[in-house]
């Protein structure tokens, strides 16, 4: 189709618009899960996605993830430290991104003297969260 031949389409939607969610709110979501999709920058500059379990502090506002070392996500984020972490909510229509700079904790780093590193070298992936967002669609309940 022609630029000068395009036709415009628009969707009517009848529905709720979907809400903001307070950084309460998103906080207490990253609390509520275990898993999430961890977003990392891959050397072409392309996303990769790994699911993840996580611990969220929401006092500290820091995001735990154990990994090992050969893992890619591990790589990257040592390259380029810039991360998200996106969690469902407890329908499809509501989610919690939780955005930062992730660090890289080596677990050997803190083995006794004379001690071995575990065989899998446990990382642990810190994310300072420097942004939250995320919204729900608060569907009416249907009588």
């Amino acid at each position: 189709m022609s630029e000068n031949t395009a036709t415009e389409t628009t969707t009517k939607n009848d529905g709720p618009a979907p809400r903001v969610l307070t950084d309460q709110e998103l906080s207490e979501l990253l609390r509520q899960q275990q898993f999430g999709v961890l977003a990392s920058v891959r050397s072409t500059g392309h996303p990769h996605l790994s699911t993840v379990l996580y611990d969220w502090n929401a006092e500290e506002r820091v995001l735990r993830v154990s990994s090992t070392a050969d893992r890619l996500k591990v790589r990257q984020l040592r390259r380029n430290p810039h991360t998200s972490l996106h969690v469902s909510g407890p329908d499809v229509w509501s989610f919690a991104v939780a955005e930062g700079e992730a660090e890289i904790v080596d677990l050997a780093d803190g083995a006794a003297p004379g001690e071995q590193p575990l065989p899998d070298r446990r990382m642990v992936i810190l994310i300072r969260v420097s942004r939250l967002y995320g919204t729900a669609l608060d569907i009416p309940a249907q009588d």
